[in-house]
């Protein structure tokens, strides 16, 4: 998908299709975070400490449950 910027006032604006915005769970309330490497522009969508925190707690939850297996499968 290629996309231009569109004036907005003496700013630039990125218009995302709806689309997009569904499948990323992303409307007008969703703090979005701006940062680039130098070359690329990345945007992507804060989510709350909370589901993070739960996140990680199930992933450390799996690690313990499944280590041996992990393991095996990776080597």
């Amino acid at each position: 998908m290629i996309k231009r910027l569109t004036r907005h006032g003496n700013s630039m604006a990125l218009v995302i299709d709806k689309g997009v915005l569904d499948l990323l769970k992303i409307d007008d309330e969703t703090p979005l975070e701006i940062s680039t490497d130098g070359k690329v522009l990345i945007i992507t969508p804060v989510r709350d400490e909370e589901r993070r925190r739960k996140f990680e707690e199930a992933l450390e939850k799996t690690n313990r449950k499944y280590k041996r297996t992990l393991k095996r499968l990776a080597d």
